[in-house]
């Protein structure tokens, strides 16, 4: 059975409308990344080294990552090789095939919930790349699945953040615990923690502030935020998810690297997937700090914000070709 046939069957068994999210979130993305790879192999026919030269430069332009990208073409060298393919059509279920396992990773991507109690979710990034909205849809969705859900306006520093995830509160039914703006942040997670408790919250999800990554007191602060829940929650923050906006590309990743070495980043969120045309930071992210992705942000509405699946992924970028597939499948059996 060809890849992109299993691929298809695999997607078969998941949710249809989630499917159509990582569809319509990736459609930039697909138009400037897949449309290249196959107007290449349309003109080439045959895999040379312009070829490869080619598709490096399509891949790095997609911001794959350029030490991934080497990576990656070695692979297709080598499979190119062994399986002696000499069409360049028949690269693309290769190249596909590689770029699931390059965003599989071996981590299992689901959140960390704790068995038997409060489960704490802190989040960390930087002002501006859409932290406080990632929460506000994760407590819906988490709502969505019966769970209890509180919320903590730890950043209080940033001018109306607390507003701005009251906000949220609102819109999507669930408390916010708050203090004044400019209070100390250990001292809201502490109150936070306290309500969740008394209340029998199953999921409590905390905002920090995001204020540049190289700030020592930044730093200090999520430290002692840490402290503060471990008091009162031994084993939690049973996640630590940072929060990237996926247009910014390679500075994603440098942000990435310098926060997640000081803040025990334990999961990725990558918001804005739907506004770029360079979806493949997912990729190089992926690759550079071996941390699985656990979000994506699919677009605007509520329900847009996805567990990352990193067969829908691929699916969602090469739906075109699959489809073109099908058609040929079916004109040749007619």
């Amino acid at each position: 059975m060809s890849f992109f046939k299993k691929l298809k069957e695999s997607i078969a068994t998941k949710t249809e409308s989630v499917t159509s999210k990582f569809k319509e979130g990736l459609e930039k993305t697909r138009k400037g990344f897949v449309e290249k790879v196959t107007d290449l192999i349309t003109r080439h026919k045959k895999i040379d080294e312009e070829f490869y030269e080619e598709l490096e430069e399509i891949l790095i332009g997609a911001d794959v990552g350029v030490n991934t990208v080497m990576k990656l073409i070695d692979e297709l060298r080598e499979e190119v090789r062994k399986r002696r393919i000499e069409d360049a059509a028949d690269l693309q279920p290769v190249l596909s095939e590689k770029l699931i396992d390059l965003l599989r990773g071996d981590e299992n991507n689901d959140i960390r919930l704790n068995p038997s109690g409060l489960t704490v979710i802190l989040f960390v990034g930087v002002n501006g790349v859409g932290k406080t909205t990632t929460i506000g849809k994760l407590a819906h969705r988490y709502k969505q699945q019966g769970k209890k859900v509180l919320m903590a306006a730890g950043d209080t520093f940033r001018a109306g953040a607390i507003e701005q995830l009251e906000v949220w509160g609102e819109r999507v039914g669930v408390d916010v615990i708050k203090h004044q703006a400019g209070s100390d942040p250990a001292a809201v997670m502490f109150d936070a923690v306290q309500a969740a408790k008394q209340r029998d919250v199953d999921i409590l999800l905390c905002d920090t502030a995001g204020r540049l990554q190289n700030k020592t007191n930044l730093m200090e602060e999520l430290n002692k935020i840490f402290r503060v829940i471990q008091r009162e929650v031994p084993d939690a923050p049973h996640e630590v998810l940072m929060v990237l906006d996926a247009t910014t590309g390679q500075n994603a990743l440098s942000q990435a690297k310098l926060f997640g070495e000081k803040s025990g980043v334990t999961g990725l969120v990558l918001t804005k997937l739907d506004g770029t045309a360079k979806g493949g930071i997912v990729i190089a992210i992926r690759q550079e700090l071996n941390l699985p992705v656990k979000f994506v942000g699919l677009g605007e509405k509520m329900d847009d914000l996805q567990q990352f699946d990193s067969e829908q992924f691929v699916h969602a970028l090469f739906a075109g070709l699959i489809q073109d597939q099908d058609k040929e499948q079916q004109q040749a059996e007619a």
